[in-house]
């Protein structure tokens, strides 16, 4: 059984996850069905990489799984801040940026410290 309570990394994309869904469903209240549907699968797959990750089957695997997670992360900052430049879509939480920035500075100090083992 999976023990991902002390893994920082894991518990801080769930809880992400989790709030990309809360903004999601803002962005499906208002009838804006694409930009939810981009932003919910790259926000949520962020975390499922991570997730995907603790079952490596070799170091290099590892790292490919933080690094597909790094890129989804670019795309989720991408999506988010379209949102909040658009006078059009429900202006997404500072909180969801904030959290954002953490994430993508924890998985890129993964990736640089795996690819020294």
């Amino acid at each position: 059984m999976r023990n991902d309570k002390d893994n920082i990394i894991v518990s801080k994309t769930f809880d992400f996850a989790l709030k990309i869904i809360d903004y999601s469903e803002k962005l499906r209240s208002n009838h804006k069905y694409e930009m939810c549907s981009q932003l919910f699968k790259s926000g949520t797959s962020i975390g499922a990489n991570v997730w995907e990750a603790q079952n490596a089957v070799s170091n290099a695997d590892f790292i490919h799984k933080f690094k597909i997670s790094a890129k989804e992360a670019d795309e989720t900052n991408y999506w988010l801040k379209l949102c909040k430049a658009s006078k059009h879509l429900p202006d997404p939480d500072e909180e969801l940026f904030s959290e954002l920035t953490s994430i993508t500075r924890i998985t890129s100090k993964i990736i640089s410290s795996s690819k020294r083992r």
